[in-house]
């Protein structure tokens, strides 16, 4: 074994550091892969069904066939999750790493060359099963790496890179479909997707790098693992169920919102330059620039709500993590969408859901690894974040669906929305119910 490299920064090694930047890079790209589609859903799926920008049937295309790709991504993320989760437990967690980040980003740079939307589907589901299984091997390789005193605030640090994947996801889909190729919306979207491919090779390299040989050599060889049904014997039950439970509230909360949060700033935008009269490329502009809004507000808070996580955790324990930013993101979510407020207003104030909603999930990267044992840490966390998806799956789906049928698809959209807000508030009544993990004993 190496002697101990010296401290860097905050008390961890070099070795530390590589560990956790090449496991916020992975999740940071993963995500912005994964929601490259939210921000071109409004030029690509028209265009692939033939219909024009911004017309009444385009609009009405986009919200239901958003929730339909959403909800196939969700399903997928969940296999992906299921399965690579399996594989790290077995093969190592570093080689997984590779397998997902080669699969979600050549699935998505594919997306670019779709003809129709059912081969576009077909390259998502493809995405979706890497994008899954990422989380469970990075988060997984976090916990074991890291000094026990710094594990948590290391996992919460892993997960702003969420947000960052976001803001990523925006500004390039803003500066392609914004500014670059604004006035060719028709083929903008091919552009935004093919980026999905430019971070695989720089994240490639670093999970090579992010362990010392000896180390690396230990990570990937061979190991016995768990099975999945040991999850549900007696000793592991209610760890499994309490975070599915957790997972699922959090999962249909953020995707719900999420999804249809660039469809809904863009039809606002839409509306609004009808009402100024103002067409054709200049509308498509002012929308990107309304779904650059609305996306940094949400981001900017899910950033800053990761961050707290650790000190919130560390302070009031794993259960008041939860019991506040559920609390914080069903009422985040009434108020946007129940008060008489302008558009703009309604769409910044996603900053606010977004510190709960999307900063959750900051706890989610220390908490499921604590509640298994180590044969199966990944097997057990990847089960229970990603199997939430599949039910998560009918949020997104039903917002679609329903609101497609009305001669107003974004304000049907922004009503349904409004309901989801009650999924959190709920989901309180678990909060008792669940483990406290702070002080639990981890087993590297």
């Amino acid at each position: 074994m190496s002697a101990a490299s010296p401290p860097l920064l905050f008390g961890l090694e070099r070795r530390h550091w590589l560990v956790l930047v090449a496991a916020a890079l992975g999740w940071g790209f993963d995500v912005f892969d994964a929601l490259l589609f939210n921000y071109v859903a409004p030029n690509c799926i028209p265009t692939l069904l033939g219909l024009e920008i911004g017309s009444p049937a385009a609009k009405a295309a986009i919200v239901r066939w958003n929730g339909v790709l959403t909800a196939l991504l969700l399903v997928g993320w969940a296999a992906g999750g299921v399965i690579f989760g399996q594989v790290a437990d077995r093969i190592g967690r570093v080689r997984a790493l590779m397998l997902t980040i080669l699969l979600y980003a050549s699935g998505t740079a594919a997306c670019a060359l779709a003809p129709n939307l059912g081969v576009l589907i077909v390259f998502r589901a493809l995405a979706s099963l890497g994008i899954g299984g990422e989380w469970a091997a990075g988060a997984t390789l976090v916990a074991e790496s890291l000094p026990e005193d710094k594990r948590v605030t290391a996992a919460a640090f892993m997960q702003t890179a969420s947000p960052c994947g976001l803001f990523l996801a925006m500004f390039v889909n803003y500066q392609v479909a914004g500014v670059w190729l604004a006035d060719q919306p028709s083929i903008s979207w091919r552009y935004v997707f093919l980026c999905g491919l430019l971070p695989a090779l720089a994240v490639f390299i670093l999970r090579f790098a992010a362990l010392e040989p000896d180390q690396r050599a230990a990570r990937m060889a061979p190991r016995p693992a768990g099975r999945l049904s040991e999850l549900f014997q007696p000793a592991q039950r209610r760890a499994t169920w309490s975070g599915f439970a957790l997972a699922v509230v959090a999962l249909i909360t953020w995707w719900s919102f999420n999804a249809f949060l660039p469809v809904i700033a863009s039809g606002l935008a839409f509306e609004h330059a009808a009402q100024m009269r103002v067409t054709g490329a200049a509308a498509v502009v002012l929308a990107e620039q309304w779904k650059l809004q609305a996306t940094l507000a949400f981001n900017l808070g899910g950033l800053i709500g990761a961050l707290v996580t650790a000190p919130i955790a560390q302070r009031f324990g794993r259960r008041g993590v939860f019991a506040a930013y559920f609390c914080v993101a069903g009422l985040g979510i009434l108020a946007s969408y129940g008060l008489p407020l302008d558009p703009l207003t309604v769409l910044r104030a996603s900053f606010v859901v977004g510190l709960a909603a999307f900063g959750v999930f900051g706890a989610f990267v220390f908490y499921l690894p604590e509640l298994f044992p180590k044969h199966l840490r990944a097997t057990g966390a990847g089960f229970t974040y990603n199997m939430g998806r599949v039910i998560a799956a009918g949020g997104p789906f039903l917002v679609g669906w329903v609101a497609a049928q009305g001669p107003n698809a974004t304000r049907g959209a922004m009503g349904l929305v409004f309901y989801i807000g009650f999924v959190p508030l709920l989901a309180l009544a678990l909060i008792p119910f669940i483990p406290e993990t702070r002080g639990r004993r981890f087993e590297a």
